[in-house]
């Protein structure tokens, strides 16, 4: 069974910083195409960055990041450990959201349960 399990989520002040994690379990983690995204209640899911599989993007690198995001989020992924990483820094109050991990790969896509990240003072 297919197991993303995303954790370092909470409640932070404006200005400061969290590390999400996201574990996988069950699947050849390396795969796969790695994403996280964010949603707040009533508004569609948002995808913020994205690593593709060492098999296109040898070197791990972000294949893509979102402009509210940029300059702020830095997203990795360590394929031995199978986890993927959000360092998320300058953190504003439009940040709060919940937070998720994808996993995609052709047709086979998976979600982890999801984070609260809460910014406020």
């Amino acid at each position: 069974q297919v197991r993303l399990v995303e954790s370092g989520g909470g409640l932070v002040q404006p200005g400061g910083s969290l590390k999400l994690s996201c574990a996988g379990a069950g699947l050849t983690f390396s795969n796969y195409a790695m994403s996280w995204y964010r949603q707040v209640p009533g508004k569609e899911r948002e995808m913020l960055a994205s690593i593709d599989s060492a098999s296109i993007n040898p070197g791990l690198e972000i294949t893509y990041l979102a402009d509210s995001v940029k300059g702020r989020f830095i997203m990795s992924r360590d394929d031995d450990q199978k986890k993927v990483y959000l360092q998320m820094n300058m953190l504003k109050s439009d940040d709060t959201a919940i937070y998720f991990c994808n996993a995609h790969w052709h047709r086979l896509d998976y979600w982890g349960q999801g984070t609260q990240v809460t910014v406020s003072s």
